[in-house]
């Protein structure tokens, strides 16, 4: 298992695990972003807006990862769209994350009695005013626990960026297998590097849930 020590076998590691984090945290930005706004369409009054957010989650839940990263990665750039490898793949990855925070949110905004969001419609405010300053609030007190469950697959679900030219983890790994080291080794480098993502994912959401947590 040594062989990771040499010189340039932990420059491949370091840059494939510090490839994965920012894969993973740009996705997660995305997602979390998108994720919120699709939930506000799916508890919109509006209903354009429920239809798409619908179609959104329907379409993105349903549909194989890696087939989105090959939509994505060569379905645009016919289109005139031209990014960077690592962009697309925060596209696809943060796409397919989003539909699943949005269910979680959407979720968590349910949880919240519907007598607040009359009461502060019944103040004069409008419905997005009503989501930001009232519902989401409440809600994200309760979906801390299932959404660090979406933000821990995260990571690992970034493995199929290294298919896509992207040098993360799983790149590196291909590369260590090429060279021919043992697979056990690289394999339980590997699994070390995206558990500690995973544990500091997970200790971030106790952390919040710790602050945010409601006396009883």
């Amino acid at each position: 298992m040594g062989f990771l020590f040499e010189d340039d076998n932990f420059a491949l590691f370091r840059d494939g695990f510090l490839q994965t984090i920012e894969v993973s945290a740009l996705s997660a930005l995305l997602a979390l972003l998108l994720g919120t706004l699709l939930a506000a369409f799916r508890v919109s009054p509006v209903p354009v807006l429920r239809a798409f957010g619908t179609a959104w989650v329907t379409l993105f839940r349903n549909t194989p990862l890696t087939l989105l990263f090959f939509a994505v990665t060569f379905g645009l750039p016919p289109l005139g769209v031209h990014f960077s490898h690592l962009v697309f793949a925060v596209l696809a990855l943060g796409g397919y994350t989003a539909s699943f925070v949005c269910e979680v949110i959407r979720s968590g905004i349910n949880t919240v009695p519907l007598g607040q969001a009359e009461a502060a419609r019944s103040l004069g405010m409008s419905f997005g005013q009503t989501l930001t300053l009232v519902v989401l609030p409440q809600a994200a007190r309760t979906v801390l626990g299932p959404m660090s469950s979406v933000f821990i697959a995260l990571p690992r679900n970034s493995a199929i960026a290294g298919a896509f030219s992207v040098s993360e983890l799983y790149s590196a790994q291909q590369t260590f297998s090429e060279r021919g080291f043992s697979i056990f080794a690289i394999f339980f480098w590997v699994a070390c590097a995206y558990l500690l993502i995973s544990a500091t994912i997970a200790t971030f959401f106790r952390f919040l849930e710790s602050r945010l947590a409601v006396a009883r």
